[in-house]
């Protein structure tokens, strides 16, 4: 009986409750779409993070990662890498040297990382081949390198230009080379682009003086669930080395993963409180407009419990309408942009300073919307407490005197 009075007391102001309805809608419906584009917008950062720079995994000599300096490197690189391929879970492998070097051409001069690669184990990994946009993905020359298309624009080189690498060796001695460029690269992470430079591995690693050695594996393994179960494994195989995850190799990308999470409960924490005023405020004004008919139904025996009870219903029913309909909305608009993606290409410049991707595809996970579903309906309940606890401090006698 209490459930058909509410539902009839709803629709007497059709306008009103339309009104809240809707704007538990757009809510709803927005909050959504705004979840979802941060969660494409961090995911495009990670994935970015991940393919390009520090993949999954990585393994180096224990105090690699602190001082990143020539002298903690190890041996037998290949076998290593060989081994890693192997286990269970892990896509690709590949091993690299690396070396703060002086890139100096007739057009100028800086301080740069080399990247000593093999171009095949390399490409499974980081899919460097993919972003070639000039040139080639080495070639069989001697000394070829590739360099960023940024950094060959600011230095005014081009395919085939000449450049000297100077470096240390591992006595200590300066060790110069030339190097001629055989492809340009574009990655479209800016920070990554203008420091880092790639060469054959064997060829640093002769000037070097050591062939088979290596500072780093980076490993890039099927299953994002498998993370920690990989790690451990090649933890337990490599004792002599250090195993650490994307996450523990760069902590913004960490930062990024978990503030997803963080930025959900704040943005529904803020709609919810927009929404509990206006909720408030519909409420109060249907209350005072029926201020002799409350009245009238507590002298006729409606005890005050039935009363309140009647309130928090009404406020209910309008969510129970309103939210199903915005996450339906908030559904279909993430699912089709997921598939289409939102082109940012006129931002592109920006966004590249931060290694994000141009093209942002929505992402909500389902618990996300459960989430959603119970905080409306907390809101809706939290919101009819004050008009209720109005209507039941009303006095029979006077309420219906009320004009």
């Amino acid at each position: 009986m209490l459930f058909k009075v509410a539902w009839r007391n709803v629709w007497r102001s059709r306008t009103r409750s339309l009104v809240v309805v809707g704007a538990i809608i757009i809510g709803v419906w927005s909050i959504i779409f705004l979840l979802g584009f941060m969660g494409g917008f961090t995911e495009s950062y990670i994935n970015n993070a991940i393919e390009n720079q520090i993949s999954h995994l990585q393994l180096h000599a224990p105090q690699f990662l602190e001082d990143k300096e020539l002298q903690y490197k190890f041996d037998n690189a290949s076998t290593k890498q060989a081994e890693i391929t192997q286990q269970t879970g892990v896509e690709a492998a590949c091993v690299r040297t690396i070396s703060s070097v002086m890139l100096a051409s007739s057009k100028g001069a800086r301080g740069i990382i080399a990247r000593g690669v093999d171009a095949e184990a390399e490409a499974k990994v980081t899919k460097l081949d993919t972003k070639i946009v000039e040139g080639d993905y080495f070639n069989d020359k001697k000394n070829p390198m590739l360099l960023s298309k940024r950094i060959a624009e600011k230095l005014r080189l081009k395919i085939r230009s000449k450049v000297v690498l100077t470096f240390q060796d591992f006595d200590g001695e300066i060790v110069s080379a030339a190097f001629r460029i055989a492809g340009l690269f574009d990655t479209g992470n800016a920070p990554f682009d203008e420091s880092t430079l790639f060469v054959r591995r064997s060829d640093i690693n002769r000037l070097l003086g050591q062939e088979d050695m290596a500072h780093e594996i980076a490993v890039f393994i099927d299953d994002i669930d498998n993370l920690e179960r990989i790690k451990n494994s090649l933890q337990s195989q490599h004792s002599d080395l250090e195993v650490a995850t994307y996450g523990e190799i760069s902590p913004d990308v960490q930062l990024y993963e978990t503030q997803s999470s963080s930025t959900m409960y704040v943005l529904t924490v803020i709609f919810m409180l927009a929404l509990i005023f206006g909720i408030i405020n519909t409420m109060l004004m249907a209350v005072l407009e029926r201020v002799r008919e409350l009245g009238m139904l507590m002298a006729v025996g409606m005890n005050k419990m039935r009363i309140f009870g009647m309130i928090v219903l009404e406020t209910i029913l309008l969510a129970i309408i309103g939210a199903p309909v915005g996450l339906l909305l908030g559904f279909l608009t993430v699912n089709y942009f997921s598939k289409r993606g939102i082109d940012l290409s006129a931002f592109s410049a920006g966004m590249q300073q931060f290694g994000m991707a141009e093209m942002v595809y929505p992402k909500v996970d389902a618990g996300s919307y459960i989430f959603l579903a119970v905080a409306v309906g907390i809101t809706a309940v939290l919101a009819s407490i004050y008009p209720a606890f109005r209507a039941i401090r009303l006095r029979p006698v006077e309420a219906i005197r009320k004009l």
